[in-house]
């Protein structure tokens, strides 16, 4: 009998400090394209010192992250740190705050992509254009998304390089042709332009610039040696951003300098509106270039940050789909959202309905909304991250960390990290400034967050539970069958049973035997009035069909055939087949009626006989 072979099944701990450097720069990194617009509208020429201030802020969200997720390796990210430390009310709340993160990033990622296309169609630059753009590429996404699409690893690493280098050499260029101390000096008006409240929302705002460091977080299961990979990852990716976002508001401002509107005698930068919609753009026209190198650099950085944007846009809906479908396995969301497609096997409700959700919060074309309401679900997420490694250090002060920020202080009996206090106060004051003073986007966030906890209320009332306690939704599998391969596997079923697509798939998944490692088995049951090889052709006809259904499923790895059996001989057929090929195991189907198993004669004897590994595959109850 041909051996099996053991196999884990757990996420493969791949990724080094500079894989995870890559994926977190590439999420980072895609903000400035539309961050730095917005930021200058608000903080004209603080813009350099509010993203300074901003990313001081990032540094100690980035140091609680790397410290809770190297304790707690596992994707969530903040609603994961807040399951640990607090409940699953908490957790939920986080994650409902990182769901409008993920929904308000596929939105002003996609209405940003047209802008900068419009270096090649000008009339992606302005309304209709722009958004209906933007609602095309969410659409295509999302159809991608629910086909099973995913981001390739390399791709995006090769992507994060050539954005690194693209900024590197802008703000090389703009240093050398347009740097100027005293104008950057000229821009500011302390009070006036920009006001202070003006100034403090440029603040929260720029904070979107450096959201994405959850990134690092959900690659965490997957991380070598999380315990050195993930802070070394952190910090190279807090060292970049630090760096160029300070350097590029500089050469922005000594490029667009602050003026006076003649119109409404206000102070204005041109980065802030004339070039809102793409600042990277703005930087490219007014660096002093020839036409021609002009025009081309154009083109080049437009279809750079399209492509980089298209692929932010991609990995937040990846991230609606994990994180809607995790918290459909903690009762938070009710299982419809986390409901898989029959073919794809993807949650395509959750997909569909977040998709649609981005494409109505971008078509008003508002970007300094969408921006106030990313740092309104962002600033939330990072004030529970921060609170819950606060709590985590009370709550287990003996636990093991095998990383930790510097500068902690005692107080009261626990060690408790300066990074997480300073990070957390922070960002609640960061959240407090975006609702106070945008009164449209405090009544849309409100509205978010009360929806999404009416919902939870009425979900876990409804089944039953408790608001706070963590109940996971534990799916059996067979003893051992996520450890091993097989070289052979029977597939049974009943001839005159639906084809069972569940069945196939659980087959495809164990076999090692990329030839012929899967037989199809269909029982034709023939009553004993009949002789056995009695014509019964409509049946074996539509028995051979679903064995050629199979084929195309599973390719050349399928054989099959009908085998005609007796009434109640059907288990012990199949015992002795699989005793007689050496099979390494049966799978077949347990099926449901109402919901409650139904144990058929026939799977009763194959596991009395059990000839090899049995593999029982519920079927009709969506497990």
């Amino acid at each position: 009998m041909a051996e099996r072979i053991p196999r884990d099944q757990s996420l493969r701990r791949v990724h080094g400090a500079g894989a995870l450097f890559s994926a977190g720069y590439g999420n980072v990194g895609s903000s400035i394209y539309y961050a730095l617009g917005v930021t200058a509208a608000f903080a004209l020429g603080l813009t350099p010192l509010a993203f300074m201030i901003a990313g001081l802020i990032f540094v100690c969200t980035a140091a609680t992250y790397a410290e809770a997720t190297v304790m707690y390796p596992e994707a969530g990210g903040s609603s994961s740190f807040a399951r640990h430390a607090f409940n699953e009310l908490v957790s939920f709340i986080a994650a409902w705050g990182q769901m409008l993160n993920f929904t308000i990033t596929v939105a002003i990622s996609a209405y940003f992509v047209p802008h900068y296309l419009a270096v090649l169609w000008p009339a992606l630059a302005h309304a209709p254009g722009d958004v209906v753009g933007g609602a095309i590429l969410i659409g295509g996404l999302a159809w991608l998304n629910i086909r099973g699409g995913q981001e390739s690893a390399k791709f995006n690493t090769v992507l994060a390089a050539i954005d690194l280098a693209t900024q590197v050499i802008l703000v090389a260029v703009g240093i050398l042709l347009v740097f100027s101390p005293d104008v950057l000096v000229s821009n500011v008006h302390l009070g006036v332009a920009p006001t202070w409240p003006d100034f403090a929302l440029g603040i929260a705002v720029g904070m979107i610039a450096y959201t994405g460091i959850e990134t690092i977080s959900n690659m965490s299961e997957e991380a070598k040696d999380a315990a050195k990979s993930v802070p070394q990852g952190v910090a190279l990716v807090v060292a970049a951003v630090l760096v160029l976002y300070l350097l590029i508001p500089i050469v922005a401002l000594s490029a667009m300098p602050v003026t006076v509107d003649p119109d409404t005698g206000g102070y204005v930068t041109e980065l802030g509106t004339e070039y809102a919609d793409s600042p990277m753009l703005g930087i490219v026209e007014n660096l002093g270039l020839s036409d021609g190198i002009t025009d081309l650099l154009r083109i080049y950085v437009g279809l750079i940050a399209a492509v980089i944007l298209t692929v932010a846009t991609n990995a937040a809906l990846i991230g609606v789909s994990r994180l809607s479908y995790s918290m459909g396995q903690f009762r938070q969301l009710p299982p419809a959202i986390r409901q898989l497609h029959p073919k794809y096997r993807t949650p395509y409700v959750a997909i569909l309905f977040f998709a649609f959700l981005a494409i109505v919060t971008q078509l008003p074309g508002k970007a300094e909304f969408l921006a106030t309401m990313y740092s309104f679900g962002a600033m939330l997420s990072f004030t529970i991250a921060h609170a819950a490694v606060i709590w985590l250090r009370r709550k287990y002060p003996d636990a093991e960390r095998e990383w930790k920020p510097p500068l902690n202080f005692r107080l009261r009996g626990a060690l408790l990290p300066l990074t997480a206090v300073v990070g957390g106060l922070s960002t609640f004051a960061a959240w407090l400034v975006v609702m106070a003073l945008n009164p449209v986007t405090l009544a849309a966030g409100v509205v978010w967050m009360v929806a999404g906890f009416v919902g939870y209320l009425l979900y876990r009332r409804h089944q039953e539970l408790p608001l706070s306690r963590t109940v996971k939704v534990v799916t059996p599998e067979p003893l051992g069958v996520e450890e091993l391969e097989y070289r052979s596997i029977i597939v049974a079923f009943a001839a005159d049973q639906p084809f069972s697509e569940e069945l196939m798939a659980t087959a495809a998944r164990l076999t090692s035997d990329r030839r012929r490692g899967i037989h199809l088995t269909a029982l034709l049951t023939v009553p004993r009035h009949l002789p056995l090889d009695s014509a019964m052709v409509e049946e074996e006809g539509e028995a051979q069909s679903k064995i050629e259904r199979a084929k195309l499923m599973a390719g050349a790895r399928v054989s099959g055939r009908v085998e005609r059996t007796r009434p109640g001989q059907e288990g012990y057929f199949l015992a002795r087949q699989a005793k007689e090929t050496h099979a390494e195991a049966l799978v077949i189907g347990l099926q449901s009626r109402d919901g409650v198993p139904q144990y058929s004669k026939t799977l009763e004897t194959v596991l009395r006989e059990r000839p090899c590994r049995v593999i029982v595959v519920s079927e009709g109850t969506g497990e």
